[in-house]
C-alpha cells in the first residue's frame, strides 16, 4: 500500500509544477516593450532639462562666489585672471580670503565645458554663461544659452 501511496503523491506533484507557456512569455514582452515605448522618450526628454536646470544651478553659485569676492577685494575677477581667481589668490589683489568655490575648483557645465567668464560685461557687470548642448553660441529648446543675466 505505500507503494502506490508514493507513485500517487509523485503524480501530484508533478501535476502541480508548471511553467509559463510560450504565449504567456509573449505577452508578457510584448507589454513590458509598450511600458518601455511610451516611458523612455519622456525620459530621454527629461535629460537635457535637467543639465539646463544643473548649469542654471551652477552659474547662480559661481555668481554667488564672483559677488563674495568682489566684496573681500574690492572688485571683479579681470578678464584674464577669469574664474580660476575664485580659488587661487592672484599676485595683484589685496584682501583676498578664498577658496569661494567648494573643493577649490570651478565646475564645468553639465557638458564638460569651461563656463565662459567676460569682465567687463555686455549685460552687467560681468557675463557668465554655458553654450548648452551645442557647445555654440544662440539655440533654443535643448540648445539655449545658459546665461547669468535672465
Amino acid at each position: 500500500m505505500r507503494k502506490s501511496n508514493r507513485s500517487n503523491s509523485s503524480n501530484q506533484r508533478t501535476d502541480s509544477i508548471s511553467g509559463f507557456t510560450l504565449i504567456e512569455l509573449l505577452i508578457v514582452m510584448v507589454i513590458i516593450g509598450l511600458l518601455a515605448a511610451f516611458i523612455v522618450p519622456k525620459l530621454i526628454g527629461r535629460v537635457g532639462e535637467s543639465k539646463q536646470t544643473a548649469a542654471k544651478a551652477q552659474i547662480e553659485l559661481t555668481s554667488t562666489a564672483i559677488e563674495i569676492y568682489k566684496l573681500d577685494t574690492g572688485k571683479y575677477p579681470s578678464q584674464e585672471a577669469g574664474l580660476q581667481s575664485l580659488n587661487t589668490k592672484p599676485g595683484d589683489v589685496q584682501n583676498w580670503k578664498g577658496p569661494y568655490m567648494k573643493k577649490d575648483k570651478v565646475p564645468k557645465d553639465p557638458w564638460g565645458v569651461e563656463y565662459i567668464y567676460k569682465f567687463p560685461g555686455s549685460h552687467g557687470d560681468y557675463d557668465l554663461l554655458s553654450y548648452g548642448a551645442d557647445g555654440s553660441e544662440g539655440g533654443s529648446g535643448d540648445d539655449k544659452d545658459i546665461v547669468s543675466w535672465e
